[in-house]
């Protein structure tokens, strides 16, 4: 993924969104010598600029974070195009750190690989037959892989409360499920639980999608009890 004679060659469209494009890339280097050829497939997830009159992201994910560049934040709060441009880079930028930190702690999510502008590139998380992992929404899972579902998915948002963190936005429509792995995307919006004012608020909506979805599933999960069992990471 980081040699210089890698060539990218965009496959096609993986999902498209209000925030965000993401594309199905092959990064290959070709055989060279006795230097084998080799490839991987990469998710590129590209943030909309101007061609969007407003991003979806609520301001009350981002409170606390700071512009460093006064004009940006001007241009940002005027909803400009530049500033909808600077808007959309941030989100990259800020989904780049989550995976960045998130990966080294030990949170299922994808293993990120760059990040330009406004274009993140990550891991492809595959269904083991060259397609997709689908939404854990779509899958119907056994009450066994259910349950390893739920345990992963727990052990995942610890590591995210023991970090100070909440998704802000997970749903079942946020995690994928690989086989027997469950993967959790969508992070741009993570939230600091006690420097935002409605970090609470955040984590307990986590806690109840998810909840609600493996109850409703047939495995009974007490969101309050997660709620409760997650704040002990925290404090």
């Amino acid at each position: 993924m980081t040699e210089q004679a890698a060539i990218d060659t965009e496959l096609g469209i993986l999902k498209t969104g209000k925030e965000a494009d993401v594309f199905l890339l092959e990064r290959a280097v070709e055989a060279i010598g006795d230097n084998p050829a080799k490839s991987s497939l990469l998710a590129a997830k590209r943030y909309c600029t101007e061609e969007h009159r407003s991003f979806h992201r609520s301001t009350s994910y981002v409170e606390g974070r700071r512009t460093r560049n006064s004009r940006d934040g001007r241009a940002m709060a005027k909803k400009t195009s530049h500033g909808r441009s600077v808007a959309a880079g941030q989100w990259a930028y800020a989904e780049w750190d989550a995976l960045n930190r998130l990966w080294k702690a030990g949170v299922p999510v994808p293993y990120p690989v760059q990040v330009d502008g406004t274009e993140l590139l990550m891991e492809f998380i595959d269904d083991g037959e060259g397609g997709a992992a689908p939404r854990l929404a779509q899958v119907r899972p056994s009450k066994e892989l259910l349950g390893v579902y739920f345990e992963q998915l727990r052990d995942g948002m610890r590591e995210l409360a023991r970090a100070g963190l909440a998704h802000g936005d997970l749903s079942p429509y946020n995690v994928l499920a690989q086989d027997e792995r469950i993967v959790m995307i969508d992070l741009p919006q993570v939230v600091d639980i006690v420097g935002n004012p409605k970090g609470m608020d955040f984590l307990m909506r986590d806690c109840h999608n998810m909840a609600t979805w493996f109850t409703n599933r047939g495995l009974e999960i007490d969101e309050q009890e997660l709620f409760a069992d997650l704040l002990t990471m925290v404090f």
